[in-house]
């Protein structure tokens, strides 16, 4: 529905505040039910962070909508973030490795390449792998940040931030000279915004609630079990079939890879 829109920052300002709303409207009675936890100094920073990079991710995500396929940008973006947050795991929190999940590293590079190639010269390739980074980062640092707190309470701080910082930092852009430009399409109503929002509200919850319990090194490869579909839907609903074989056969390899890391 973002590629679609006519304007992907327009419809995620909408939706980030559906989010913030929703964040909201579930915080209440969950902080009263589940006895007032608080949000510590060390969480709350974290959370700043952390939606920095996801505000990043956001402009980086339209901006590879704007130049290139769904079926290109969601595999580059959603396969070449594992591999950093994995390095990171490994890098960083002193996580390990087996060789299958080793073989798993494999097999997402060449899914990622494979994707690449279908668009050689695409203006998509460098914000799409961006993207991926944008992920990586923000995943890495929730990791940490949401051990120290509640799910729903850090989730809470994430999309309340980003409702405030996304709009500030359009508007800031748009002071310097860079307002973004608009793709083709109609803009996304209010309604059709709220269901993204709801969506990523949603999903996202999940994935910082299997952050709390499993390693990084595991939870970012699982959560882009997605590719595979995306990419058909780019090929099939969207209609973009050059280098479709490729593309698909990327995505494949990409969701093979994702799970050999999650074994």
């Amino acid at each position: 529905m973002v590629k679609v829109s006519g304007d992907p920052l327009v419809t995620f300002i909408r939706a980030t505040l559906v989010s913030a709303f929703v964040a909201t409207v579930c915080l209440i009675p969950a902080w009263l039910w589940l006895g007032r936890p608080s949000l510590t100094p060390a969480a709350a920073g974290l959370g700043l962070i952390s939606s920095v990079f996801e505000t990043l991710y956001l402009w980086l995500l339209s901006t590879a909508y704007r130049r290139g396929d769904l079926s290109v940008v969601y595999p580059i973006a959603r396969g070449s973030a594992p591999l950093m947050a994995v390095a990171a795991g490994l890098v960083i929190l002193g996580e390990r490795l087996e060789p299958l999940q080793l073989a798993g590293v494999g097999l997402l590079l060449v899914g990622i390449l494979a994707v690449t190639i279908s668009q050689t010269g695409g203006r998509a390739t460098l914000p799409a792998l961006l993207t991926g980074v944008a992920i990586a980062a923000y995943t890495s640092v929730d990791r940490v940040g949401v051990r120290l707190t509640t799910p729903w309470l850090y989730g809470w701080l994430l999309f309340t931030l980003m409702a405030i910082e996304l709009p500030l930092s359009i508007w800031a852009a748009s002071l310097l000279g860079h307002a973004p430009a608009v793709g083709p399409g109609r803009v996304l109503g209010w309604r059709q915004s709220a269901l993204i929002g709801t969506f990523m509200w949603a999903g996202y919850f999940l994935v910082l609630v299997a952050l709390s319990l499993a390693p990084l090194a595991v939870v970012a490869p699982v959560r882009e079990t997605s590719v595979v579909a995306v990419a058909l839907w780019g090929v099939w609903k969207l209609r973009e079939r050059q280098g479709a074989a490729m593309k698909l056969s990327g995505a494949v390899a990409t969701l093979a890879g994702v799970a050999l890391l999650a074994a």
